[in-house]
């Protein structure tokens, strides 16, 4: 088959991919634990370039110290990380691919909490506590906002410094800009508080400071989740933003200067939406319980990934909100096509890329060519297949006893092992071939 729609390069305003497949956020613990880079994240990067994808969004790269999800990820919160993310650009440039840098901040929802979150409280737009695993929080002053607000538009000079191709706003699944944007989760009675209006203030804020920064020739876009599902996991929940909502903002950051949109979903991570399929509670079991000091509900969580009696219940309430296993794929176009629709009706110049499970060519031609979006991310499935494009290149799909499962293994791993893929069925069994697998992203060596 040919697969001519999906190979197609995509341009923006800023910048040109040479393909519609993009490597979605997501990496492992692989840095230092003050935030400097190493060589095992370009290996790691590499690993998609070399497999053929048009562009790699980063995975989640703290702006800010206090704003990690956790240790050991690279940050770009200082001057001296530019030289390393300019090696790590070099070399994903090498084989024709771009590097978009995902400038993030985790807000209240931390996994692991460093020394510099420990004994004060994440910043947050509320007080709240996050409702799954209990996260604990402090209500950002005026003056936190201005300065986080700064922290992004460095972070954009830095990755424009470094010779990367563009940034991304991380302003889905949870992080520090969805808790401003939800009307769930933001409660504050300030300018950043109230109608859509006020709680978009600080994202546009973000936008317009990254702009007066770096100018309006580098390639900025914006993550955003189409719809909160805020009570998809406990029903008593406000169900938090609207896809009316989200058309709204999006269209907001379309005058403001962002050059495209990428579609998500949920407003907390992992969410039953997002990432849709298994939740491996023996996983949990195994790795949760370094996350037990991290909020005032994980002993509760653990307690019921501990006991056979309760995970039935826990697997219910969690899977109750999600598509079916064979709908995961493209699970959220129809959120993107309206998205992408409204966009339409400002400017042809913005295009919209979704995420959600895609590793079908066939699927990724048809949202495309629906006009649902411009270009798909995938992240799970290029972990299971990091060499993806090369079979639709081939006119081939990813063979059916090659293909991610969906069962979220790699995240739970993710907490203490290095990411990759532990399905052990798609080693036919072969625990050996599966770490050895895994552990390439440590190839090659950092020094002779």
């Amino acid at each position: 088959m040919r697969f001519d729609t999906l190979l197609q390069e995509l341009r923006f305003r800023n910048l040109t991919v040479k393909n519609r497949i993009f490597r979605s956020n997501i990496s492992g613990r692989f840095d230092n634990y003050d935030g400097s880079g190493t060589q095992t994240r370009i290996n790691w990067e590499v690993k998609f370039a070399r497999g053929g994808v048009g562009a790699i969004i980063s995975s989640f790269v703290p702006v800010s110290i206090r704003g990690r999800i956790v240790p050991n990820y690279a940050t770009i919160d200082r001057d001296d990380t530019i030289g390393f993310w300019k090696a790590l650009g070099e070399a994903v440039h090498r084989h024709g691919c771009k590097f978009i840098l995902q400038l993030s901040h985790s807000g209240r929802q931390q996994d692991l909490a460093g020394v510099e979150n420990q004994y004060r409280g994440a910043l947050s737009a509320t007080d709240k506590i996050e409702s799954f695993h209990g996260l604990l929080s402090r209500a950002m002053t005026v003056e936190d906002i201005a300065q986080t607000v700064d922290d992004f538009a460095e972070g954009a000079r830095r990755a424009r410094e470094a010779g990367l191709d563009g940034v991304e706003l991380h302003g889905a699944n949870g992080y520090l800009i969805t808790q401003f944007l939800s009307s769930a989760i933001n409660d504050r009675k300030d300018q950043y508080g109230g109608p859509l209006e006020n709680r978009a203030r600080f994202v546009r804020e973000i936008v317009r400071a990254i702009r007066k920064k770096v100018g309006r020739d580098f390639h900025l876009q914006m993550k955003i989740s189409a719809v909160d599902h805020n009570n998809a996991v406990f029903i008593w929940e406000k169900k938090g933003n609207t896809l009316a909502d989200s058309i709204e903002v999006c269209k907001w950051l379309v005058e403001d200067g962002v050059d495209a949109i990428h579609v998500s979903t949920g407003d907390m991570f992992p969410h039953p939406r997002n990432p849709m399929g298994g939740f491996p509670i023996e996983e949990a079991v195994k790795w949760y319980d370094g996350m037990l000091s991290s909020g005032v509900h994980t002993h509760r969580n653990y307690f019921f990934f501990r006991n056979p009696l309760l995970r039935p219940l826990f697997k219910y309430i969690w899977h109750r909100s999600q598509e079916r296993l064979e709908n995961i794929e493209g699970a959220n176009a129809a959120d993107a096509h309206a998205i992408r629709a409204a966009i339409r009706e400002i400017t042809n110049d913005v295009p919209v890329i979704c995420t959600g499970g895609f590793q079908t060519a066939s699927k990724i031609c048809r949202v495309i060519e629906n006009g649902d979006c411009d270009a798909v991310s995938i992240a799970r499935p290029l972990v299971a297949n990091n060499e993806m494009v090369k079979y639709f290149e081939r006119g081939e799909e990813i063979p059916k006893n090659k293909r991610c499962t969906y069962c979220n293994k790699c995240l739970l791993n993710v907490l203490e092992n290095p990411l990759g893929c532990y399905e052990l069925s798609r080693y036919d069994g072969d625990y050996e071939a599966m770490i050895k697998e895994v552990m390439t992203v440590f190839e090659p060596k950092p020094f002779p």
